[in-house]
């Protein structure tokens, strides 16, 4: 499986929540707690928004990340207020560069951990329902790719919930049909450069972990003397695959079966279900 980061909030630079905290993305990557594997080196990638431009720019590679230099050098000089990083170890599909996350489609973003259960019996049924016109921007040959692509066919546009209750129906529906008991499994996380959705869900009700940050304004009344809270505003926030330390009362483990929406004026979680009429969202 994998590890993953999203970060919305106050711009910062990459290289103070990919490398800075204790239980860093980069250490997960070498010493995961939490995932089905200790290491993550299958590949990494960073995704982010800039001011001057609507589209996220990506930089992938195949390598493991502890030991890029490219990934240390961007991390280091680049400042953003929205960014997701992933760092993979790869299901069965081929170790190269389109098969790393985030995956990008004009101004969104998707990545994922998790996987379709049986998907080289499923990818032909399942490719079958992306739209046409979307069809040729597949890049690589991953399941969480062709979720994504899915996830665009159903709407992800216009009601991003319901596009991915959508995809997640099919998945079992296809996977059912094909005597798979628990077709999918996922935690996942979407932006489209003013919010994110992240979503925790498997078909057998036992997701690989998520959490997410504590409001700001409640940590620092927690914590007075932790100085980097000091820096950032209020409605930032973190979604990741691990805590990425043990500062307490920090994290929060994101319920299973639901999805949060971190936005400007304030965050929300629900329950998700997944729906082929995408009727995903219930208080």
């Amino acid at each position: 499986m994998c590890r993953w980061i999203a970060y919305s909030g106050t711009p910062v630079l990459l290289s103070q929540v990919l490398f800075e905290p204790e239980h860093s993305l980069i250490d997960q990557s070498l010493h995961s707690r939490m995932g089905v594997e200790t290491t993550n080196g299958d590949g990494f990638g960073v995704g982010w928004y800039a001011q001057e431009t609507d589209t996220p720019a990506v930089l992938r590679d195949v390598g493991p990340a502890w030991s890029n230099r490219n990934l240390s050098e961007v991390a280091h000089h680049v400042r953003s207020g929205l960014f997701f990083a992933h760092v993979r170890a790869s299901t069965g599909t081929a170790v190269q560069q389109t098969n790393c996350h985030p995956f990008r489609n004009g101004r969104w973003m998707w990545m994922h951990n998790g996987a379709i259960s049986g998907f080289d019996r499923l990818r032909r049924d399942l490719a079958l329902a992306v739209d046409p016109a979307l069809y040729p921007e597949i890049e690589g040959s991953t399941d969480s790719e062709l979720m994504f692509f899915l996830a665009l066919t159903f709407g992800l546009a216009e009601k991003p919930p319901d596009a991915v209750a959508r995809m997640a129906a099919l998945v079992e529906k296809v996977g059912h049909a094909h005597g798979i008991r628990y077709p999918l499994q996922m935690t996942l996380a979407v932006a489209d450069g003013e919010r994110v959705w992240a979503f925790r869900y498997s078909s057998e009700g036992r997701s690989r972990s998520l959490y997410f940050s504590t409001k700001v304004d409640t940590l620092r009344a927690l914590h007075p003397d932790a100085a980097f809270l000091r820096d950032i505003s209020d409605d930032t926030r973190l979604v990741v695959s691990e805590p990425l330390g043990a500062l307490p009362g920090a994290w929060n483990e994101v319920p299973e079966s639901s999805f949060g929406i971190i936005q400007p004026g304030g965050d929300m979680l629900h329950t998700f279900r997944p729906s082929l009429q995408g009727e995903s969202a219930r208080s």
